[in-house]
């Protein structure tokens, strides 16, 4: 019982700690809407390819519809990042930054570089995947307080490569910068070296592990830091900062691979991949998660770029997830029994 309680109480601090973290601070102006973005680019794929790199950005300039409807132009450096899709997809993701001195009065102001996430090929349905990633994004904000801000994009690119060239309209977001984030937080990006799980803190990292579990994802690593960022706090208390969720079940895109460091045939399976934590702590996270059911799943059903096809799918998917929630065998064996030792 007193293992119980501890647990509890373990939860309550954290939610209390955040409160006090950001409840005086709002979301920067660029994400504190669900309207999308509409932005209209144009650049050479081969040039980005060839002239970037993780250091090295090319000059662009990109137009983004205002509030009142008018269009205004900004002088912009984008490069290519990323490693899977940078090197297996049509349009490479990019990081993207405006240029000193234009960021005054516009949305953008605050803002390092964004993250932005294009479809990956051409074909006419790539923008749904895009879609569901998106989807993601938004439902980790329902289980926890430390995630990347993201929105919606509509973008009108022209790309020069072209003989001929034509304005292809895709669906993308942004992704806010990692240090913005951590100074939200009061805290840092901890790049410095592997964090073993022990120093993580215990309901950020459940609440995190359990959430890649819902959607269905195993490409991610705590440890080595794989498609997660680690906020360090005040006290030396490191919180995970998930992002990448696009090779998950939930979103099942054609070019999705499983890991053969991971024991499932096809990345819709399910696999537990956290770290054993107190099983009280654990069952109180699921009562948490179970607690939430209702919005998530009208958070699928609120997605303007999901047809009913998707939406019927993810919902699917999802419910599958709460079936394990709700029965204490499935639990048992899933969850519990398939934590990973320190």
């Amino acid at each position: 019982m007193k293992k119980y309680f501890s647990s509890i109480f373990a939860v309550f601090l954290g939610a209390l700690f955040f409160q006090l973290q950001v409840s005086a601070q709002e979301m920067p102006e660029l994400f504190s809407t669900e309207v999308p973005l509409e932005i209209q680019m144009k650049f050479s794929i081969k040039d980005l390819r060839k002239q970037t790199n993780d250091s090295v950005y090319m000059d662009s300039f990109m137009s983004y519809k205002t509030e009142d409807g008018t269009w205004d132009s900004l002088e912009i450096e984008i490069r290519t990042r990323g490693n899977f899709r940078l090197n297996n997809c049509f349009y490479p993701p990019i990081r993207l930054k405006v240029k000193k001195g234009n960021k005054k009065g516009t949305p953008f102001k605050g803002q390092k570089g964004l993250k932005v996430v294009f479809p990956c090929t051409k074909v006419k349905n790539a923008g749904d995947f895009v879609g569901k990633e998106y989807l993601a994004y938004k439902l980790y904000e329902q289980v926890t307080p430390y995630y990347f801000p993201t929105r919606l994009l509509k973008i009108s690119y022209i790309n020069e490569d072209d003989r001929k060239p034509e304005v292809q309209e895709l669906i993308g977001f942004i992704i806010e910068d990692d240090d913005l984030v951590a100074e939200r937080f009061g805290g840092t990006i901890y790049d410095e070296k592997k964090i073993g799980p022990s120093f993580m803190e215990d309901s950020a990292s459940v609440r995190h592990d359990m959430f890649q579990y819902m959607i269905g994802n195993t490409d991610w690593s705590s440890l080595f830091g794989h498609n997660q960022k680690n906020l360090r706090l005040e006290g030396d208390v490191f919180v995970p900062l998930a992002y990448d969720f696009d090779m998950c079940g939930l979103v099942n895109p054609p070019y999705g691979q499983v890991s053969n460091l991971v024991d499932i045939e096809k990345i819709t399976d399910r696999l537990y991949r956290g770290f054993c934590r107190d099983p009280e702590l654990m069952q109180t996270v699921r009562r948490e998660f179970l607690a939430k059911q209702e919005p998530i799943m009208q958070l699928v059903q609120d997605q303007v770029y999901m047809d009913d096809g998707d939406k019927k799918l993810a919902t699917s998917y999802l419910k599958d997830f709460f079936r394990v929630l709700e029965s204490d065998a499935r639990f048992e064996n899933e969850i519990l029994g398939n934590c990973r030792s320190y």
